[in-house]
């Protein structure tokens, strides 16, 4: 059945005339707008306990304690007041007077569009709310990049994504998906953007968060998304924000050792280089949406395996809708001026000069790689073997095509293309397409070209499809026994991955 979207209005008297919903409304910054569309609605007294707007600087600092650098559009600014209003709420109202009440907290800091234009405008917004009396509280968080040119429209578009949330946490938190989609009710992309969403408390148990950063990308409400390696997603300009950014993008499908050998050669060619400080260098793997979708569309459980092993590793995970290269670094330049590093194989540097990818940009490949090369980028290249008796392809002998020879060579002599030779020869033939078929089909062998831990994990928790290796003299009917139970279980395993991004 489809959703019926609500106007605002609409969204906003549902919720007063509930007598069970209580809360307070805390909006600091140029966010003034979410509680008049409460009051504006009628039934309001029954809904706001407290409305409230801590603008001067040392009020809110009296009342929420100070930030570290002075910063009040920030996540811990947002938490700290809905954590305090929640609180009084439970200190000030007496149960034994309300007794069927479900308590709750909105709170939003924003800064819209400077005069001057210079700063486009973003904020945050939460919710910290009970779906029960008895219940503990479920708390939302996300952040928003405001695109619309124009203060006053900004603060509108502020107030309507508000009801959205608050409207969502009481009627679609059941379906974390629904939830997601409901937030962009009476909103396009063009005028705002969700990059960062973070959901728990107990009727989020079951909710994975970085299956809703996926979503946001999916969906459209974002081009990229961030999350650590335990999993928490990451607004990414607390990541980004002047730092070094070394990204390394792949399927990691699974992660193999090339991937590891390519990511420590990088690294360490990276922190030699002249502005590159290690104490603000932040390293990325990144996977983008095309390659999630290449076996069709995207397989929610194939991307928790994927992020399992990531995460495991200690690595802080990139998801992106830039197939093209000059887009993330693009991207990347929104946060930073430092130094940037790629690195890549020699197949993705083929493809970087494969001319088809730039048809849509008038100045073609001029114009994309004007936008690569104008920022301060090194691009790190790995070495190609594929068979044992084949040439090593470097950077000296990779195939490229006699028009674009002179671009490549300039980018070679001024050392904007850089070799790794600190690689492991042993590791050259590697292919995770091969690891990932031999996982699947229950070959031996696979375990070799996996880093230490990573076989366990996969074997522990029956990852990308993994059945036993064949045992010798085993009949194949009992072989294909094993395929159809490890097929079953995959699709079991789809089923919990839909069920936790629904939950």
């Amino acid at each position: 059945m489809e959703r019926v979207i609500l106007a605002s209005k609409q969204k906003a008297l549902r919720i007063n005339l509930d007598p069970d919903l209580y809360g307070t409304f805390a909006e600091i910054g140029a966010g003034q707008e979410v509680v008049r569309h409460f009051f504006r609605s009628g039934g309001a007294s029954g809904t706001i306990a407290k409305a409230m707007s801590a603008y001067d600087k040392d009020f809110s600092d009296a009342i929420y304690g100070t930030e570290e650098n002075n910063r009040y559009v920030c996540e811990p600014r947002l938490r700290k007041m809905t954590n305090h209003e929640y609180h009084l709420i439970e200190e000030r109202l007496d149960r034994s007077k309300h007794p069927s009440k479900k308590f709750f907290a909105y709170a939003n800091t924003v800064a819209t569009i400077d005069f001057h234009k210079r700063y486009q405008g973003h904020g945050w917004m939460g919710i910290k709310f009970q779906t029960g009396a008895e219940k503990e509280p479920n708390e939302v968080i996300l952040h928003v990049q405001l695109h619309e040119n124009d203060a006053a429209t900004q603060q509108e578009t502020i107030g309507v994504l508000g009801v959205n949330m608050i409207y969502g946490s009481f009627f679609y938190y059941q379906n974390a998906r629904e939830f997601l989609q409901s937030l962009y009710d009476n909103l396009t992309r063009d005028q705002i953007e969700i990059d960062m969403i973070s959901m728990t408390g107990p009727d989020f148990e079951k909710v994975d968060n970085r299956l809703l950063s996926l979503q946001l990308v999916k969906n459209g409400m974002t081009d990229a998304v961030i999350f650590s390696p335990d999993g928490k997603n990451l607004q990414p300009a607390d990541v980004l924000y002047k730092k070094n950014i070394l990204a390394i993008r792949g399927s990691f499908r699974p992660v193999t050792k090339v991937n590891i050998d390519m990511i420590i050669n990088g690294y360490n060619k990276f922190v030699t280089e002249n502005r590159v400080d290690p104490e603000k260098l932040q390293v990325l793997f990144e996977i983008t949406l095309s390659n999630l979708r290449a076996d069709g569309d995207i397989d929610e459980q194939d991307f928790i395996d994927r992020a399992d092993i990531l995460c495991s590793l200690g690595q802080t995970v990139l998801i992106s809708n830039y197939q093209e290269y000059y887009k993330l670094i693009h991207y990347f330049s929104n946060f930073t001026k430092l130094r940037m590093g790629l690195i890549m194989g020699i197949n993705n540097m083929v493809e970087l000069f494969n001319e088809k990818y730039y048809r849509d940009l008038n100045g073609g490949i001029l114009e994309a790689f004007g936008i690569l090369f104008t920022r301060d980028l090194k691009v790190y290249l790995y070495p190609s073997q594929p068979e044992p008796s084949d040439e090593i392809q470097t950077s000296k002998n990779m195939p490229v095509h006699p028009r674009l020879r002179p671009l490549y060579d300039y980018l070679l002599n001024n050392g904007r293309i850089v070799d790794l030779e600190d690689f492991d020869p042993e590791v050259l033939q590697i292919q995770s397409r091969e690891a990932l078929r031999k996982i699947r089909e229950g070959e031996s062998g696979w375990e070799t070209m996996v880093p230490n831990y990573v076989d366990v994990m996969i074997k522990k928790d029956k990852l990308f499809g993994y059945i036993p290796a064949a045992q010798e003299g085993e009949s194949s009917e009992k072989r294909s026994s094993k395929k159809t139970d490890s097929k079953a279980e995959k699709d079991s395993s789809k089923e919990t991955a839909k069920e936790k991004s629904k939950s």
